[in-house]
């Protein structure tokens, strides 16, 4: 199976690593997985800002970056929720409506696209933390995605799991409400990492690095010590039978 690969803003900018995490599961799970030239950011900043007419420039960039791909799988819920707001932008535009519909339907968030494509739950993955999860907005309601990720880890051998408290709460970021409204956002992400450490966990995961990035640097600010981690990093985890492990400073798993 044929799959590209969108990189995100935040991928190819900070989380590099991640990027390799998400190829390298998709290619075991046996993928064939390319990265399209020609792929910008997906015009959600500006989208979300108030700038729709400013935002189609980017969307037809998207949509002949990814045109002939056949399946476009994303790291990101919000940014793959992005490209399914497509065909709205061109709904008095024929031509670029037809492809952007065509995009959507070809695009996932990557855990989606492991359950929902692929069939997969179990992707032999071994991870050794008490883990809670943070499933971001845009994920759970613009994309409709609530159970993927659940599934995911709930078959990570080693791993515990536990339920955060008020998970559907939003973490803060918003993109740029976090810079409009900066003293809401930090009281919004100050209430979620009190939640975090309701449940003792070691690891916080998430499926979208801007909610990670938000609640992560707000996290080493205050000096706490849980660790935050993309879910494609826990997927990608893989320990001897036997051995146990914990969390690095830099999030990947260690065989003790």
């Amino acid at each position: 199976m044929k799959v590209s690969l969108f990189t995100t803003c935040l991928g190819e900018l900070f989380y590099v690593d991640m990027l390799k995490d998400v190829t390298e599961v998709l290619e075991r799970l046996g993928c064939d997985v390319d990265v399209p030239e020609g792929q910008v950011c997906c015009g959600q900043p500006a989208y979300n800002s108030g700038y729709a007419e400013d935002s189609k420039a980017p969307a037809k960039q998207m949509i002949t970056a990814f045109e002939h791909s056949d399946y476009i799988v994303c790291p990101s819920g919000s940014c793959a929720a992005m490209f399914h707001e497509y065909p709205n932008f061109f709904s008095l535009d024929p031509e670029w409506h037809d492809k952007a519909v065509a995009m959507a339907k070809k695009t996932y968030e990557f855990t989606q696209f492991i359950v929902h494509v692929l069939g997969v739950e179990d992707v032999g993955a071994e991870f050794h933390a008490k883990v809670t999860l943070h499933t971001s907005c845009h994920m759970t309601r613009l994309l409709g995605e609530r159970d993927s990720h659940y599934k995911l880890l709930s078959h990570v051998k080693g791993l515990e799991l536990v339920k955060l408290p008020n998970n559907y709460d939003c973490c803060g970021f918003g993109g740029t409400f976090s810079v409009k409204m900066a003293p809401i956002s930090e009281q919004m992400v100050d209430e979620k990492i009190r939640h975090i450490e309701e449940t003792k966990a070691d690891v916080l995961v998430g499926a979208d690095a801007s909610c990670l990035m938000n609640i992560g640097g707000r996290m080493r600010r205050m000096g706490k010590s849980v660790k935050v981690m993309h879910i494609a990093q826990i997927l990608n985890s893989h320990q001897r039978e036997g051995e146990s492990g914990n969390v690095n400073e830099s999030g990947k798993s260690t065989v003790l």
